[in-house]
């Protein structure tokens, strides 16, 4: 039973760890365009397929922009 009480002081530990540490707003900053040009890719695609808006470069970045800022403003703390 000893083994499963230093498994809880890891546990908590290490979720103090994560729930302090900030991290680098940066890396959010490069996961959020990533994200949103791939989700906008998507959508523009699925809206190519149904006959909505055509697939080309210019849609999918307005697209990406709108979700980068969408997600920015909606996760910002």
């Amino acid at each position: 039973m000893a083994g499963s009480d230093e498994g809880d002081r890891n546990r908590k530990g290490f979720r103090e760890g994560l729930e302090s540490s900030h991290g680098d707003p940066r890396v959010l900053v490069a996961i959020n365009a990533v994200l949103s040009a791939a989700f906008a890719w998507l959508l523009v695609w699925g809206a190519d397929l149904v006959g909505a808006a055509a697939m080309t470069l210019p849609n999918v970045a307005i697209v990406a922009v709108g979700v980068f800022v969408l997600t920015h403003v909606v996760t910002r703390p």
